[in-house]
């Protein structure tokens, strides 16, 4: 039979247990590296159409008109979002509202990516979806813009450079919460993203981010260790604030 002391001291286990494994099943940065770098191992070895192809697990733009520069940029453009909306999101949900926080984000974001866009039938339905996904990445972004600023020293970048092009650049782009992330990704990798994408049937100007050179196949890698550094900082920032906050209020 237990005693109420061990069963005192298996309660905080079974709860750390619950929220570590909740926490690993609604991250998505693992699989965001793993098919970043599989772009990355392609274009490093010349092959453009295994590139085009692979870059589409990533991105919805159509893959037949980039170049070996084009699938970079969509790679880039996608880690920078995905970081966001994938890691950083996830862990400020849960260190707001624990458990249900964690659940709550990921079926939100999964319904925005599932009916989230703008076509006739899912009109009013996917524009809910969009827009609670976006109130709830409002925080999220803007965390991930300031970590990838200040990690950009890290990746052979400029803070000033990365705060410049979010400031200046971010209100150009079509979302919200992408544009700020992109932009100081941009400016943290001194290079430009943004621009002209082509999507099967739909052309979108996005507004250039950042003020560098185009990206090239060798910026995929950077990228990645940025977003890696912008998970750490997001972790220590979700871990460390609840403890702030409660030693504030006694």
């Amino acid at each position: 039979m237990l005693t109420q002391t061990t069963a005192r001291r298996r309660g905080p286990v079974a709860e750390a247990l619950v929220v570590a494994g909740c926490t690993w099943a609604v991250l998505g940065g693992r699989s965001l590296e793993r098919e970043a770098l599989a772009v990355h191992d392609h274009l490093a070895a010349d092959d453009l159409p295994a590139a085009r192809q692979r870059v589409t697990h990533l991105v919805g733009r159509d893959p037949s008109v980039l170049d070996a520069g084009g699938v970079a940029r969509a790679t880039v453009e996608s880690v920078a979002e995905n970081t966001s909306d994938a890691v950083v999101a996830p862990l400020v949900a849960g260190a707001a509202a624990g458990v249900p926080g964690l659940l709550a984000y990921r079926a939100a974001n999964t319904l925005d990516a599932m009916v989230g866009h703008r076509t006739p039938r899912l009109e009013r339905f996917g524009w809910a979806a969009a827009r609670l996904d976006d109130l709830l990445n409002l925080v999220p972004a803007r965390l991930s813009a300031a970590l990838a600023a200040l990690a950009a020293p890290l990746v052979g970048g400029s803070p000033a450079a990365a705060v410049r092009a979010w400031a200046r650049d971010a209100r150009h782009h079509p979302s919200p919460n992408a544009g700020p992330v992109e932009a100081a990704f941009a400016g943290a990798l001194g290079v430009q993203l943004g621009g002209v994408n082509v999507y099967f049937g739909r052309t979108e100007d996005r507004h250039t981010l950042g003020d560098g050179r185009p990206v090239a196949p060798a910026d995929v890698a950077r990228a990645t260790r940025l977003a890696l550094l912008v998970d750490g900082g997001a972790l220590l920032s979700c871990v460390l604030a609840p403890r702030l906050l409660r030693r504030r209020r006694r």
